[in-house]
């Protein structure tokens, strides 16, 4: 079990409600969970799952409620006010002195991170989308071509097909892994989904660590 201690984060007017776990080095990690409206919260399964995955190797872990969630206080706003919130947990980890911030997003935490990544010059150190649903939002991966790193999908996910994504990333430098049996929710795939981030994480950590980012 990861040691987390619960923190609150300012967003202008509104507080976000966040689990966080510290670590020794300047690599820290933002998780962002699924659907606000179809129950998604930061304590989800592929959340967890990314959240133990990332600590193992030395991360700062930060998962959040986006606002209205949990007792992150706002309400839902469509993808905008949530990309405002993606923002400043990324300045509350670089106002915590970690230098190297690395993105993950499920479902439709993958959007808002897309959302952005398109919005803004900055970069993430390294960025991972689980089962973005491209199926139901407009997610433009041309515009994401330099900027995703890893994506992650079920091939019986109804809300991400997995040949279609394939056809959608081309073009960019994403490496994508498919697993087998697996749906959008990834009830007891949860191994997988850790096993595949830990063996990318090692071969490319290299490569990643040299990219620094400034969200000031």
């Amino acid at each position: 079990m990861v040691a987390e201690e619960k923190v609150f984060i300012s967003n202008e007017n509104l507080i976000i409600e966040a689990l966080m776990h510290k670590s020794a080095s300047e690599r820290g990690v933002i998780v962002c969970h699924p659907h606000p409206l179809m129950g998604g919260s930061m304590h989800n399964n592929v959340v967890e799952a990314v959240v133990r995955t990332f600590a193992a190797e030395n991360f700062t872990t930060l998962r959040f409620n986006f606002r209205g969630v949990g007792a992150s206080t706002g309400s839902y706003e469509e993808g905008k006010g949530e990309s405002c919130d993606v923002v400043a947990v990324c300045r509350y980890l670089q106002q915590s002195g970690l230098s190297q911030i690395y993105f993950a997003g499920y479902s439709f935490g993958a959007w808002v991170g897309a959302m952005v990544m398109e919005q803004r010059e900055e970069k993430f150190s390294y960025s991972l989308f689980i089962s973005p649903p491209h199926n139901y939002f407009p997610f433009n991966f041309n515009n994401l071509k330099n900027k995703l790193n890893l994506i992650i999908c079920g091939n019986s996910d109804e809300f991400c097909h997995a040949e279609n994504l394939k056809k959608r990333i081309k073009g960019t430098r994403a490496h994508l892994e498919i697993i087998s049996g697996a749906n959008h929710f990834y009830w007891g795939k949860e191994k997988e989904i850790e096993d595949i981030l830990r063996k990318h994480l090692v071969k490319y950590g290299k490569i990643f660590c040299e990219k620094k980012v400034d969200f000031k």
